[in-house]
């Protein structure tokens, strides 16, 4: 498993900021975790996705990809710090 956080720098209000991924072996997307910037979160797995929230339906690119794109920064983080989020975001 690969765990991944993505920041994106931008003033769209309806739009999330952070952007939490668990990635399989395969590079696709297995759980995430969207935060808003009024600290609202939205999730999603294999069996569970809503009109604002879903899975990537693409491998997920590499960190060096995601931040050549102004505005992104990607960086791997641990499992730990992701279950945090996903358990706050659940509850």
């Amino acid at each position: 498993m690969r765990y991944v956080r993505v920041k994106w720098e931008h003033d769209f209000e309806d739009d999330p900021v952070v952007y939490l991924s668990e990635l399989g072996e395969d590079g696709y997307e297995l759980r995430k975790v969207q935060i808003y910037r009024d600290g609202r979160t939205e999730w999603a797995d294999e069996t569970r996705e809503t009109e604002t929230v879903g899975l990537s339906e693409i491998a997920f690119p590499s960190n060096e990809e995601i931040s050549s794109s102004p505005g992104f920064c990607a960086r791997d983080i641990s499992r730990e710090e992701f279950e945090r989020f996903w358990r706050e975001a659940k509850s």
